[in-house]
C-alpha cells in the first residue's frame, strides 16, 4: 500500500514538472516569424508608413525617417513596391531578401536588397541599417541621382529646313517660341530630372512639344557621402534623344509674304494656306511684336460676302440674277449705304460682289436668308469651329444674328463677325480647294482636329469661283493689276464709328487664291481694301 502512494506521488510530481516545463516554452516562445516581420516592414515602406517601420525596428536610429524621405528628394522616387523573398533563419537571426522596384521620374528602377532580422524580447525585429534600404548604402551616405540630357531636336520647316534659330524672320520666330534654361525657381516647379541650366520651351512650339524637343535624359543613381560626392554607381537608365517637330512652313512662300510686307508702316498681317490639305505656308506680321495673324480680331469687312455670296447661291439665287444696288437700304431699322454712297441701280448678283454692293448683300440676305442658315454658311467656312494647327490661334467667330438688322449687317462683314487673316485665308482656300479643312501648322507629331471639314457643293463652288474671278478682272480689284489667274475679294471694314461727320477708319482687306495656293492680307487702320491691301497681294503673287 505504501508503495501505491509513493508512484502516486512521483505521478503528480512528474505531472506538475511537466505543467511547469510547458509553461516556461510558452511564457519563452518568440512571437511570430522572421518572413512576417518582414513583410509588414515592406508593405509599411510600400504605404510611406514611417510609424510602423519604427515600430518593428529594434533601436530605431533617429535619422531613419529622414533616409526614406531623401528617396523622394534624391532620386524623386514616386512610387515602391517590395517584393519579399524567400527568408533563412539561423537560431536568433534571419535574412529576408526583397526585390525593390522604385518609380523614378525617368522609369523604374529595380534591385535586390536585404533586411536582417534577429530576436528582441521574445519578437522578430528589423535590425535596420542604411544597408536596409540598398545594400551598398553605408553610414553617412544617400542615393542620388544625375541627368544628362541629350541634344535638344529642332523645329523645322516642310522641306526640312531648320526654323528655330536666329535667322529667321521674327514672324517665323514667334510661332516657333523660344527656348532657354531654367532659373533656380524654375527648376523648383519641375521633376528632379530638371535643374538650374537645363534647357526648356518656354514660349510658342518650343514650349507645346518641349518633352517631343527634349527628349529624356540619360539617368545614373549613384550612392553619394555627405559631401555629395559620388561613391558607387548603382543604377542607371540610358536617355532617348528628342525628335524634331515639323512644321508646314514653306520658306520660300514665307519669303515672299515677307518681302511683300517689307516697308509697311501699318501693322499689316498675311497667312497663305494650301487648299488641297490645309496647310499653312506662311504667316508673316509687319511689324513684329504680336502674331496678328493668327491671333488679331477684326471686322471681316467685304471679304465675308464670300460666305454670304454662298448662302445665297445655296438659296437658289444665281450669278445673272437681277438684283438692287440703291445708295443706302433700310433693313430692320438698320440704314446701310455703300462706300462713298455708291449706287449701282440693277445689277446682276454676280457684279453685286465684283463691286462689292453693301446694299444688294443686305437686301438679299433679308429677302432669302434666315439667321440659321447664314450660321450654316459661316460654320462651314470654318468659323465658331475648335480649329488647332498647333500654334496658338483666335478662330473666326459669327454669333448667330439676334434680329433682322443684325442679320443683314453680319451678311457683308460688320457687326459682331470676327477673324483675322488665318480665318480669312480659310475662306478663301475653301472655295480653291471644294472643301474647308481645319488648318494646319505642325504636321509632325500630327494634332487631333475637333473641327470638321466642310464641304462646298460643287456647282455653287465653281459658280462663285467664277464670282470671285470677277472681282479681279471687272470688279473692286481691277485696277490692282494681280497676275492671270487670281480669284479674290476685297474687303473695307469698319471698326469704329465716324466723328464730326466724318467716315469711320477702316481696316484693309483682300482674300484670294491662285493655283494650289490661298491668302489673306489685313492692314490694320489701311482705308480701302483695293487700296491698301491688293497692292501687297499683287507683290506676294509676283514673289512667288
Amino acid at each position: 500500500m505504501r508503495h501505491k502512494y509513493l508512484w502516486a506521488a512521483i505521478a503528480a510530481g512528474t505531472v506538475v514538472l511537466i505543467g511547469i516545463a510547458g509553461g516556461a516554452y510558452v511564457l519563452l516562445r518568440t512571437k511570430g516569424s522572421p518572413a512576417a516581420t518582414a513583410q509588414q516592414f515592406l508593405t509599411a515602406w510600400e504605404r510611406g508608413d514611417s510609424t510602423t517601420m519604427r515600430a518593428m525596428t529594434a533601436a530605431p536610429p533617429p535619422d531613419m525617417d529622414q533616409q526614406y524621405k531623401a528617396l523622394s528628394t534624391g532620386l524623386g522616387v514616386k512610387k515602391v513596391q517590395a517584393t519579399l523573398g524567400s527568408v533563412s533563419k539561423k537560431g536568433g537571426h534571419a535574412t529576408a531578401p526583397f526585390t525593390a522596384s522604385l518609380t523614378l521620374p525617368m522609369g523604374t528602377w529595380r534591385y535586390q536588397g536585404r533586411l536582417s532580422l534577429a530576436t528582441d524580447h521574445r519578437e522578430w525585429k528589423v535590425g535596420w541599417s542604411p544597408e536596409s534600404i540598398h545594400p551598398d548604402l553605408h553610414s553617412g551616405q544617400h542615393l542620388t541621382t544625375s541627368y544628362r540630357w541629350p541634344q535638344r531636336a529642332r523645329v523645322v520647316a516642310a522641306n526640312g529646313t531648320v526654323i528655330d534659330g536666329t535667322n529667321v524672320s521674327g514672324s517665323v520666330q514667334q510661332l516657333v517660341g523660344s527656348a532657354a534654361p531654367l532659373t533656380e525657381k524654375q527648376a523648383k516647379k519641375y521633376d528632379a530630372s530638371y535643374h538650374k541650366g537645363d534647357i526648356v520651351g518656354q514660349s510658342g512650339i518650343q514650349q507645346r512639344f518641349d518633352k517631343r524637343l527634349a527628349g529624356t535624359p540619360s539617368a545614373s543613381v549613384t550612392v553619394a557621402d555627405a559631401s555629395n560626392h559620388a561613391v558607387k554607381t548603382v543604377g542607371g537608365f540610358p536617355g532617348k534623344p528628342g525628335r524634331n517637330v515639323r512644321t508646314t512652313l514653306d520658306p520660300h512662300v514665307q519669303q515672299a509674304g515677307s518681302d511683300a510686307l517689307q516697308g509697311q508702316t501699318k501693322p499689316t498681317s498675311l497667312v497663305a494656306i494650301r487648299p488641297s490639305n490645309g496647310q499653312i505656308l506662311a504667316v508673316v506680321n509687319a511689324p513684329g511684336g504680336f502674331d496678328r495673324a493668327m491671333q488679331g480680331i477684326y471686322p471681316p469687312g467685304s471679304t465675308f460676302k464670300v460666305v454670304t455670296a454662298y448662302a445665297l447661291l445655296r438659296s437658289g439665287l444665281s450669278p445673272s440674277a437681277t438684283v438692287q444696288c440703291p445708295k443706302q437700304a433700310n433693313v430692320g431699322g438698320q440704314v446701310i449705304h455703300n462706300a462713298e454712297a455708291e449706287e449701282l441701280g440693277s445689277i446682276t448678283f454676280k457684279e453685286a460682289l465684283a463691286q462689292s454692293c453693301n446694299t444688294a448683300f443686305a437686301l438679299q440676305t433679308q429677302r432669302r436668308l434666315s439667321a440659321a442658315r447664314l450660321s450654316s454658311a459661316a460654320n462651314l467656312f470654318g468659323f465658331n469651329q475648335k480649329i488647332d494647327p498647333g500654334v496658338r490661334v483666335a478662330a473666326g467667330s459669327y454669333p448667330t444674328p439676334k434680329d433682322t438688322a443684325d442679320l443683314a449687317v453680319s451678311g457683308f462683314g460688320q457687326g459682331r463677325d470676327l477673324a483675322n487673316a488665318l480665318d480669312m485665308a480659310g475662306v478663301s482656300a475653301a472655295v480653291a480647294g471644294g472643301t474647308w479643312r481645319p488648318p494646319i501648322f505642325v504636321s509632325d507629331p500630327p494634332i487631333p482636329q475637333k473641327a470638321k471639314a466642310g464641304r462646298l457643293d460643287p456647282t455653287l463652288r465653281s459658280q462663285l469661283v467664277d464670282m470671285m474671278r470677277a472681282v479681279v478682272t471687272t470688279g473692286t480689284a481691277k485696277d490692282v493689276h494681280l497676275p492671270a489667274g487670281t480669284a479674290g475679294k476685297t474687303g473695307t471694314a469698319e471698326y469704329a464709328g465716324g466723328q464730326n461727320g466724318k467716315e469711320p477708319p477702316t481696316h484693309a482687306w483682300f482674300i484670294g487664291f491662285h493655283g494650289d495656293l490661298a491668302f489673306a492680307i489685313i492692314v490694320e487702320g489701311g482705308g480701302f481694301g483695293a487700296k491698301a491691301a491688293g497692292p501687297l497681294a499683287r507683290r506676294f503673287l509676283n514673289n512667288l
